[in-house]
């Protein structure tokens, strides 16, 4: 059944590009910034409160992490995206039974998968790269973070559909609400009560617990035109399986960063002799730092995606064109910043995180390495998500591998035999390097591919009929 769009939702197909992108994605990035500086900031409270060894147990964490992230964007991205595309489509029916469906999912992947990794916790972080030293720090963080998943999908998962059904403010609000709660507690569970790396868990799950409340408010309330519905479908097949189609690219992602981290953490063990815990905490310091950037070039395409969406489900092509070029520019513009930051002031960011010499050292040299191609990482990105808004799973997988597996894994079995530590900085920057340039590939194919599908129904539409 079609039902009348309010304003935000016709505002997608009309309003002008930049203005929609600054509607969009100003919230969604402030969002993803209030993500990573939490993530900045538990990192900095842990390095300087705990110690040296709890940064490199915290960096041990990070496959794992990345697999809750897997699970919670094989739902969050696809319930976003074809939620979008229904009201392009003026299907708010759909749109609705999409909110039923993600919250669902949510649930079962949360039990699922967190009830499996609490039962096999510590081999799977020896797996990771767990020394004796690093195993309790990991352990102890990852074990709260397991219990509060269900928090952390319903938030994650339910935010994500908030803002592609015309809320972008309220999905920004809610980051927020989660980050301020976070960064509250930290120093207080940490240095006050004395909890140590446990404390900036719990504040983590605190700080989720309190945003998934809030985005269930939204759609719990009568005034949201897409909100749960008691007589919709909860568990329909028909959406959870493109759901688990369009999720899948960031799925996969994720999954190759766990599979690529687990990769680094072996190679900066094997090549840093003595100094391998250090060097992986120096990882754990470039990671952050990365992620900050990547962060908020994310929350440009978090906030592209309800416009890719709705005016590719409308047949609006050339608003998708603009869409896509004013994004890169952004993308790259962004990650420029990041370049500057680690390639000219490297100290500024390893003094952030720790006093220790030696992990400060390793840390600066990774950073310069780490960010030579940093600037391109922007477009990439900003593609493989395109791909990924307009319904095109396939391609937007195919991006995804080629810059966190195809490439960087053989990078990473050979550098490291002739370079040590720096070969492994040196595979990063060298498969973000090839990465863009199939990236750039693959969109100008796409675009002619599509510009001619487009011109072809437009033509077809215009044509007169013979009237006899």
């Amino acid at each position: 059944m079609n039902q009348p769009q309010d304003t935000s939702q016709i505002q997608l197909g009309s309003k002008s590009i930049p203005k929609l992108l600054l509607d969009y994605s100003v919230p969604a990035i402030i969002a993803s910034l209030a993500t990573s500086l939490y993530n900045i900031i538990d990192s900095i409270f842990i390095g300087r409160g705990v110690g040296a060894m709890a940064i490199a147990g915290l960096a041990i964490t990070f496959p794992l992490m990345n697999l809750v992230a897997a699970f919670c964007m094989l739902i969050a991205t696809g319930g976003a995206t074809i939620s979008s595309i229904f009201l392009g489509q003026r299907n708010s029916e759909r749109a609705t039974d999409t909110v039923n469906n993600v919250f669902s999912l949510c649930l079962i992947h949360a039990v699922v998968f967190g009830g499996l990794t609490l039962m096999f916790l510590d081999e799977i972080l020896v797996f990771f790269g767990a020394t004796p030293e690093t195993l309790p720090y990991a352990r102890e963080f990852m074990r709260i973070i397991l219990y509060g998943t269900p928090a952390s999908f319903v938030l994650i998962g339910l935010n994500n559909v908030m803002r592609a059904t015309g809320y972008p403010a309220k999905a920004m609000i809610t980051a927020l609400i989660s980050v301020v709660v976070n960064i509250a507690l930290c120093p207080i569970l940490i240095f006050s009560l004395g909890m140590g790396i446990k404390g900036a868990a719990l504040a983590t799950i605190c700080g989720q617990s309190i945003g998934a409340i809030w985005v269930l408010r939204h759609f719990l309330s009568h005034r949201t035109p897409i909100r749960f519905s008691s007589h919709g479908k909860w568990l329909s097949r028909s959406i959870v399986r493109r759901i688990y189609a369009i999720g899948l690219s960031p799925f996969l992602m994720n999954v190759c960063a766990c599979i690529v981290v687990v990769f680094i953490n072996k190679a900066l063990l094997d090549y840093g002799a003595e100094a391998g815990n250090i060097a992986i905490g120096a990882y754990g310091i470039i990671n952050r730092a990365s992620m900050f950037f990547v962060m908020i070039v994310f929350g440009v395409t978090q906030g592209m995606q309800p416009i890719l969406g709705f005016n590719y489900g409308a047949g609006q092509w050339n608003r998708v064109r603009r869409t896509l070029f004013t994004g890169i520019w952004i993308g790259v513009a962004i990650n420029t910043a990041g370049w500057i930051t680690a390639e000219f002031f490297p100290s500024l960011v390893s003094n952030l995180f720790t006093v220790d010499e030696a992990l400060i050292a390793i840390a600066d040299r990774g950073l310069r390495i780490f960010f030579i191609f940093y600037p391109l990482v922007g477009c990439q990105i900003v593609i493989q998500n395109f791909f990924q808004s307009i319904g095109k799973p396939k391609i937007s997988i195919f991006l995804s591998l080629t810059r966190q597996l195809i490439f960087l894994l053989p990078l990473l079995l050979f550098l490291p035999r002739h370079w040590g530590i720096d070969g492994v900085w040196a595979s990063m920057s060298a498969s973000d390097f090839i990465a863009f340039v199939i990236a750039i590939v693959t969109a100008w194919i796409t675009l002619r591919r599509e510009n001619r599908r487009f011109s072809t129904v437009a033509e077809n539409k215009n044509r007169p009929t013979n009237v006899k």
